[in-house]
C-alpha cells in the first residue's frame, strides 16, 4: 500500500493553507485539510482509517505559553493528533485538498464525515478546552499550529490503514486512542506520509 500528496512532497514542508497557524506567527492559516490519495490495497480491505498526528509536540504546557523563552530542539516530545477518521468506505482512494477542513472555526466543527468516514475528535479540544472563546469540541481536521518559539521543525504524519472489517465499535465522540484501539487486531496495511512546519523565524 502506498500514500502520496499533491499538496506536498513527502518529508518537506506544508504551505501556510494546510495550516492552523501563519507563517512567522501573523494570525491563522488557511486550515485546509491536504489532498491524500493511497493506492495498492491488500485483499480484503473493507475499510480505511486515517489518523494525523504531530510526532514533535512540546510536553511542558508551562514552557509552551511562555513566548519569551526558545524551546530548545531537544526537549522532550510527545504527540498531538490533529485529524481523527474512522469507517472510511473500501472504495475511497482519494481526499481532496479543502474538502474536510477550510478555514478556523471557533469552539471546534460538529462531528461529520470525512471522505465518507466519521470524524473524531483531534487534540485541540484538550488545548482550547480553558479558553472561553475557543472551548469546544474539535471535530475533523485542523492543521498545525506550533509554537513560534519553538526551535525544532515539527514533523506531521498523515497515516492511513486498510482494515478488515467495515465498521469499528467506537464511542460517539471518539479520539486517536479510541481509534487505535478499536482498530488492534484489524489492520492489513498502513501508509504514511510526512511533511513538516515551523513557525520560528
Amino acid at each position: 500500500m502506498h500514500i502520496h500528496s499533491n499538496s506536498f512532497e513527502h518529508r518537506h514542508t506544508l504551505a501556510a493553507e494546510f495550516a492552523l497557524g501563519a507563517e512567522h506567527g501573523n494570525g491563522f492559516g488557511g486550515n485546509c485539510n491536504p489532498h491524500l490519495a493511497w493506492g495498492d490495497v491488500p485483499a480484503g480491505t473493507q475499510s480505511f482509517a486515517l489518523l494525523c498526528t504531530d510526532t514533535d509536540a512540546p510536553t511542558d504546557g508551562a514552557l509552551v505559553a511562555n513566548a519569551a523563552t526558545p524551546i530548545p530542539v531537544a526537549h522532550p516530545r510527545g504527540d498531538f493528533v490533529h485529524w481523527v477518521v474512522a469507517n472510511i468506505p473500501a472504495d475511497v482512494r482519494e481526499i481532496a485538498a479543502g474538502s474536510c477542513s477550510h478555514g478556523l472555526t471557533a469552539k471546534g466543527k460538529p462531528q461529520g464525515h470525512d471522505a465518507g468516514g466519521l470524524t473524531g475528535l483531534n487534540d485541540y479540544t484538550g488545548w482550547f478546552a480553558g479558553d472561553a472563546a475557543m472551548a469546544g469540541q474539535y471535530f475533523g481536521y485542523d492543521g498545525p499550529y506550533p509554537p513560534p518559539h519553538d526551535l525544532r521543525t515539527h514533523r506531521y504524519f498523515f497515516r492511513v490503514f486498510a482494515l478488515d472489517v467495515a465498521t469499528l465499535p467506537l464511542p460517539a465522540a471518539f479520539t486517536a486512542g479510541d481509534l487505535l484501539r478499536a482498530m488492534h487486531g484489524h489492520v492489513l496495511a498502513e501508509a504514511a506520509i510526512y511533511g513538516t512546519y515551523s513557525l520560528h523565524v
